[in-house]
């Protein structure tokens, strides 16, 4: 079995994590669950996001999150923004990562952002070119590269020009997201080895869901096709507001013990990890869908 000796772990459960929750977080909590997580060894993680309150209610405290934030400079925190009036509002705010998403399928593009795919990736040239200039990380998240709740199943083909495109623009990192938590380790595999193929000067970081109980299976058939960056949310939380039936984020504390029973590095404390599970568990209505942390006995990790 082909494996890798490191690999980075990308918590987005402070955004993508908990965008979906129908019960208003505490922004204290928000900012105290960021300050646990700043002490678990990960080092990347989307703190917020800039999306109209409107469409996003959960993240109407982005700034005061940020604000109130114990900001480590070894860590690199990323707010989402889904336009140039976000981007404005980010910057405003300090930050200096951006996290950008267009869906693959045009039909998810639409419903996300009222623009087609086409429409979305030529609204955001500017506002990369704007970045560039100002030293801001960008990261590039292609959501539905595997299957859209409204078409089906995406073209692979589709996928690889976005990321030859986006490579083109000088983005820092490509995300390929499977939003519905649809797809199938086979899909998997075959898509990020031809992604990886390409050789981008941008990292590729692999996205998946746990719809149909196959997010930890997908993260294997990623690794075998040498991808080595993982997005994960805490306790499995997470959902998009416009993918139908789209269920949590592959589960943090699920993909660190697998890759350390396996003898790969995260550089993240478990430990540290499942207490943070515990800011953020009493303010869901749903059962987290992660494994470890209802696991009391096992301490191999």
């Amino acid at each position: 079995m082909n494996l890798p000796g490191k690999v980075e772990i990308i918590e987005v459960g402070p955004r993508d994590g908990i965008q979906n929750e129908s019960n208003f977080i505490p922004t204290e909590k928000k900012i105290e669950l960021i300050n646990e997580l700043n002490k678990t060894g990960i080092k990347r993680m989307e703190a917020t996001s800039f999306v109209h309150p409107k469409y996003v209610p959960q993240m109407r405290d982005a700034k005061e999150v940020l604000d109130g934030i114990e900001q480590d400079p070894s860590i690199q925190y990323m707010a989402l923004i889904p336009n140039e009036k976000g981007y404005e509002r980010a910057v405003e705010s300090g930050i200096k990562a951006l996290s950008l998403v267009v869906g693959a399928s045009d039909s998810f593009n639409l419903k996300n952002v009222k623009m087609t795919r086409e429409q979305s990736m030529e609204s955001f040239e500017a506002v990369i070119e704007k970045a560039k200039v100002n030293d801001i990380f960008i990261r590039y998240n292609i959501a539905t590269s595997f299957w859209c709740p409204f078409d089906g199943i995406v073209d692979y083909k589709l996928v690889l020009s976005m990321v030859e495109r986006m490579e083109q623009l000088g983005v820092d990192e490509i995300v390929l997201c499977d939003t519905i938590g649809r797809a199938n380790p086979k899909q998997v595999y075959d898509l990020f080895k031809e992604a990886v193929s390409l050789k981008t000067e941008a990292m590729i970081t692999a996205h998946f869901h746990d719809t149909y109980g196959m997010a930890m299976s997908n993260v294997m058939a990623a690794l075998q096709a040498d991808v080595t960056r993982f997005d994960a949310s805490i306790g499995g939380l997470g959902g998009c507001p416009f993918a139908p039936g789209a269920a949590g984020n592959a589960a943090t504390e699920d993909i660190v013990f697998m890759m350390h029973e396996m003898g790969i590095d995260t550089g993240i404390d478990m430990d540290q990890l499942l207490a943070c599970i515990e800011i953020v568990k009493p303010f869901t209505n749903r059962d987290l869908t992660g494994h470890l942390h209802k696991v009391k006995t096992c301490k191999s990790y």
